[in-house]
């Protein structure tokens, strides 16, 4: 019996990182997931965009644009992305619009579902992990582009005070220190969060805050939207305290995206730092 042998590609034997990822791109990038076959069409999906959150010893703040893009088309105008996950959590989305809504009714029904078995609702350390299990789950489509970007915030009864988690498209779980946000203008936003925190804030500060956070990721990403007063289409808001979440109606959010627009017209880049509450911009 006799053996041929047969030398290794040169691709093979380059010195390389040593991921494998890396080396498909390389050598055969149609191999990877989020690569399309000759004559493919890309998948076209809307995404959501930014979402803030802060906490205090009152709860927690969350709110979120309304715009959701597909490339550089504005797919929706008022997709709401902030929901009540149960009594005493609020969840906000960035990233594939539709998967992501389905995660959230999945979330919701999963906590109503263990409150009944149970007789008692699940602890918010509880929920937050179960948030991260679904989102491991649905880690071959984020493989694929369409990923899943949560920010899960709530009242923990049981410490007394709001909390906040972010995650990864893998499932991480993180707990955030006074506040976080997710999204394309995630960035601009959480420079405008350590700006204006205060960690002694009331619930209509925070709000406040929230929203200038908003606009301030607005003013520099084009895929987060600002307040819309022309069609009067405003930031979702949810505010959970020991009381329970509550998510702010429109006609609430408007009288205060109001003042906030017009000490803009005075001071376009916003509130100076350290400003004492319910002060101007101006």
């Amino acid at each position: 019996m006799s053996f041929e042998f047969r030398a290794l590609p040169a691709a093979f034997l380059a010195p390389r990182s040593a991921s494998f990822a890396d080396f498909l791109a390389s050598t055969a990038p149609a191999s990877l997931p989020q690569r399309t076959s000759a004559g493919d069409q890309p998948l076209h999906a809307a995404h959501g965009t930014t979402i803030v959150a802060l906490r205090g010893d009152f709860g927690a703040v969350m709110a979120g644009d309304r715009r959701a893009t597909m490339g550089n088309v504005i797919a929706q105008r008022d997709i709401e992305k902030v929901f009540a996950a149960d009594d005493h959590s609020m969840i906000g989305i960035a990233g594939t619009a539709g998967i992501a809504v389905e995660l959230v009714r999945l979330f919701q029904v999963e906590l109503e579902h263990y409150e009944k078995i149970e007789g008692v609702p699940l602890s918010l350390d509880g929920k937050a992990n179960r948030l991260a299990s679904l989102l491991r789950g649905n880690l071959g489509l984020a493989m694929q582009g369409l990923s899943v970007v949560p920010l899960f915030a709530g009242y923990d009864i049981d410490r007394g005070r709001g909390r906040i988690y972010s995650y990864d498209v893998t499932g991480g779980r993180y707990e955030e220190h006074d506040f976080y946000a997710v999204g394309s203008g995630a960035f601009f936003a959480r420079g405008s969060l350590k700006k204006l925190y205060r960690a002694d804030a009331s619930v209509d500060l925070a709000v406040t805050t929230a929203l200038e956070a908003l606009y301030d990721a607005a003013d520099d990403d084009s895929a987060t939207a600002g307040p819309d007063m022309a069609r009067r289409i405003f930031p979702i808001v949810g505010v959970a305290t020991t009381d329970g979440v509550r998510l702010l109606d429109e006609s609430e959010v408007e009288s205060r995206v109001a003042p906030l627009i017009a000490a803009r017209m005075t001071r376009p880049n916003g509130p100076f730092a350290g400003m004492p509450e319910g002060g101007s911009s101006s």
